[in-house]
């Protein structure tokens, strides 16, 4: 796979550009309402638990906007990554039933549609470090490393349920569902220490869990990946796992996409 997208690197950048650009198209502003629905998701949920629910981080100094977006932030790109890539057969039908297109990169190319908007947040996390006085430190190298962990998550999934949706038509809304569940039952708005320390290894099952806290050590507890080395093993036994189980599914069912479609 790796190969495959060395070799059509130029092609998967253009069409993933062009993805992105053309979801705005018709809009007076363009991408710019890209940017708005997650800003705006971010202020309300600050305003209620900070304000409403007199919230605060479970770390001391540290101010709670920057706790919540940093768990926010890359849970947005992984909720985006989700959608599109599902749905990435369905939009660029006429690409599947072309035989000389490799159909294998469409979940690559959603992926990267998505990451674009994910940097601008990184940037505005970056922003906020600034505003709170959050010292950034090299520990946010490890960001790269996250964030490397998400995008072959993503991808992993995305290849089993871009290849399912095809035959059951209600999977979409499915993962809507099981997104809108996951937002609350991972911790994100909330820290996962509340748990009883005799439970939270079922908090810590969700592979998401571990790019969250990763997100987290990265910009606020500076902490390295490798100094969970239980947590690392097992997020990546998952991911091979859903990548093994990802591309078998999509093996077997891809000589009837045509079709269905």
């Amino acid at each position: 796979m790796i190969k495959l997208i060395k070799q059509n690197r130029r092609m998967i950048w253009d069409l993933a550009f062009n993805d992105f650009s053309t979801k705005y198209a018709g809009s007076s502003f363009g991408i710019f309402w890209a940017f708005v629905q997650p800003v705006i998701t971010i202020v309300v949920y600050w305003c209620v638990f900070q304000f409403g629910l007199k919230a605060t981080p479970p770390i001391a100094d540290v101010s709670y906007i920057l706790w919540f977006s940093t768990g926010m932030v890359p849970w947005f790109f992984f909720s985006e990554g989700i959608n599109a890539a599902t749905n990435c057969l369905l939009e660029y039908s006429y690409l599947v039933k072309k035989v000389v297109f490799d159909i294998e990169l469409l979940p690559i190319i959603k992926i990267i549609s998505s990451l674009i908007v994910h940097g601008a947040f990184l940037v505005l996390l970056l922003i906020v470090c600034f505003f709170t006085g959050q010292a950034v430190t090299f520990y946010l190298l490890q960001v790269i490393y996250y964030l490397f962990c998400m995008i072959v998550l993503v991808y992993a999934l995305g290849k089993i349920t871009s290849a399912l949706i095809l035959f059951f038509r209600d999977l979409g809304q499915i993962v809507n569902i099981v997104l809108q569940i996951g937002v609350w039952a991972t911790p994100i708005i909330w820290s996962y220490i509340i748990v009883p320390e005799q439970f939270q290894w079922i908090v810590k099952l969700n592979p998401v869990f571990y790019i969250v806290e990763g997100y987290r050590d990265s910009f606020i507890n500076q902490q390295w990946f490798f100094e969970n080395p239980i947590l690392t093993i097992y997020f990546w036994i998952v991911t091979i796992c859903l990548l093994v189980i990802g591309n078998t599914v999509f093996k077997k069912m891809r000589p009837h996409f045509a079709d269905v479609l």
